[in-house]
Order: structure tokens, then C-alpha cells, then sequence
């Protein structure tokens, strides 16, 4: 499992904490060096754009889980049989990734043009919830598997 840290919520990093001691699985965390982030499987990069979605792009491998909530790394990774979840929970879907890069296109072109448009939702205890029950369900399918 690898973890686009930069972005992740504290409580999903501590929900896949647990799962760790629980699914016995390597957990590697990307995050630039801004971030204080324990772990023996912790890569630290800089600070460039995209400098930790390059690196997680450049370690995930058919069969892994990338946590992320970017979507322009979602669409690197889900090409090679990775399955992509977000830190609320939501498992991206392949096929609509196109059409979700296209809404987020538009809306930074809102932006851009000085518009205003909503963002995202504050994280509440049923995404924590929603999250550990998704990360459960993937563990438990990739442990009947092999």
C-alpha cells in the first residue's frame, strides 16, 4: 500500500496504522519534507510540484493500493491494475476518471477566470468509518487471493 501523504488526513493514516498490525502488509508513505511523518516505509521528497504524486506513481505496481485524493495520480496509477481510494473512502472508478479530470479542469478554469466554486466537505466520523470499511474489504479480497 502506498500513501500520498502530503494530502491524507491523519485519522486515515491512523485507521491504515491499525489495519497494518491487523492485515500484515507494507505501508509506505510519500510526503515532502514539510511533513513530520513516522514510519519505517516513509519516502521523503521535496517540495517541487508533484514531486511526491511522481514518486507514488513511480512505486505502485499491479496489485497495490494507492491512497490519494489527487486525481491527475489517480489516472497515472489506475492504468496498472492499481486500486485507487481516497482518504473518505471512495474507490475511483477507471472509467469515470476521464469525466471527473474534465470536472476538475472546469472548475480550476472557474477559478482562474476569478469564480468561486465549492470545496471539499469537512471529514466527519462517517468518512473515518467509510474509509476503514473499504480498506478492510480490498485487504480481505487481495488475502483470499493469494
Amino acid at each position: 500500500m502506498i500513501v500520498d501523504a502530503d494530502a491524507c488526513p491523519r485519522n486515515a493514516l491512523a485507521i491504515l496504522k491499525r489495519l497494518q498490525s491487523e492485515y500484515d502488509f507494507t505501508l509506505v508513505t510519500v510526503a515532502s519534507f514539510h511533513h513530520e511523518i513516522e514510519g519505517p516505509h516513509h519516502i521523503v521528497v521535496g517540495d517541487a510540484p508533484d514531486e511526491a504524486d511522481l514518486a507514488v506513481a513511480n512505486r505502485a505496481r499491479p496489485g497495490d493500493i494507492v491512497v490519494t485524493q489527487d486525481l491527475g495520480l489517480a489516472s497515472l496509477v489506475t492504468g496498472r491494475d492499481v486500486d485507487v481510494v481516497s482518504p473518505k473512502g471512495d474507490l475511483i472508478d477507471p472509467h469515470r476518471l476521464d469525466f471527473m479530470m474534465e470536472e476538475r479542469h472546469l472548475k480550476a478554469k472557474v477559478r482562474r477566470g476569478g469564480g468561486r466554486t465549492k470545496g471539499p466537505k469537512a471529514r466527519t466520523l462517517h468518512d473515518d468509518a467509510r474509509f476503514k470499511e473499504v480498506m478492510t474489504r480490498l485487504l480481505r479480497e487481495r488475502l483470499n487471493d493469494s
